[in-house]
């Protein structure tokens, strides 16, 4: 499995793609199928109050990928929403392959 880390419009830090890295490589877990996971972490805001989004992509086996999105002001925190929300995709759809 193949994990990307990608800044736009903001230099990705050592301790952010570590933190990253480290919580989507839970991902598979939830599902056998992931092939890779691509995190992208976009800077913008205006006034001086700069917000974070952060997409996740998610690469699996014989489906379409799934991607989920998160705004905040803290990378950290909008890394962690965008992760929950992977886990959530990831176990509805291993749910309804059981089902």
């Amino acid at each position: 499995m193949r994990i990307n880390t990608v800044g736009r419009h903001f230099e990705i830090t050592d301790p952010i793609r570590e933190y990253a890295e480290q919580k989507v490589s839970k991902l598979p877990k939830y599902f056998d199928g992931v092939q890779q996971i691509t995190v992208t972490i976009g800077k913008s805001g205006s006034h001086g109050v700069p917000e974070y989004d952060v997409e996740l992509i998610v690469d699996v086996e014989k489906h379409k990928d799934f991607v989920s999105h998160a705004k905040t002001s803290d990378p950290y925190e909008a890394i962690d929403l965008v992760v929950e929300k992977g886990e959530r995709q990831l176990r509805d759809f291993k749910e309804r392959l059981k089902g």
